[in-house]
């Protein structure tokens, strides 16, 4: 990778963390939010909604609502992320793995991507645009992943 390009990508990965952290977030609320209140085409696209208290489908969109909103906001971003991600395994292995293997087979491709995309914000952090600063400051300031440089051979 070229110097210029490197000091890019290390520059920016702080912010494309976050971007990605807020899409997830959205989207996973979206997906809690639809099946509580009947927005958005409503639970499965049926434009009903998960009766209260049913499980696992009310337990599974309140926390969709509230891991998605606070994944979002980035506040208590990897514990939300890690709920959310065992949520989400959760439902790929007791609703979709049953039926058949692949995830394109069994209707658990949202289930899948979202428990591994959790699963990584776990792991990287909120990014640079996180309530989490606001509140803890400079404790809880990330660095952008190291990049490990190839020694030269010129």
């Amino acid at each position: 990778m070229s110097a210029p390009l490197n000091s890019l990508t290390q520059r920016n990965t702080p912010h494309v963390l976050a971007l990605f952290r807020v899409v997830v977030g959205l989207l996973f609320a979206c997906h809690g939010a639809s099946s509580l209140f009947g927005i958005l085409g409503g639970a499965m696209g049926t434009g009903h909604t998960v009766p209260t208290g049913t499980w696992p489908g009310w337990y599974a969109a309140v926390i969709q609502l509230a891991g998605g909103i606070l994944v979002l906001l980035g506040l208590g971003t990897r514990a939300a992320a890690l709920v959310s991600s065992g949520s989400m395994a959760y439902a790929y292995f007791s609703m979709h793995q049953p039926n058949a293997l692949w995830p394109i087979q069994n209707g658990g491709e949202a289930a899948a991507l979202f428990c591994w995309a959790f699963l990584l914000i776990v792991f990287t952090g909120p990014g640079s645009w996180a309530l989490d600063r606001l509140f803890f400051g400079g404790a809880q300031r990330e660095q952008a992943p190291a990049v490990e440089r190839a020694p030269s051979t010129v």
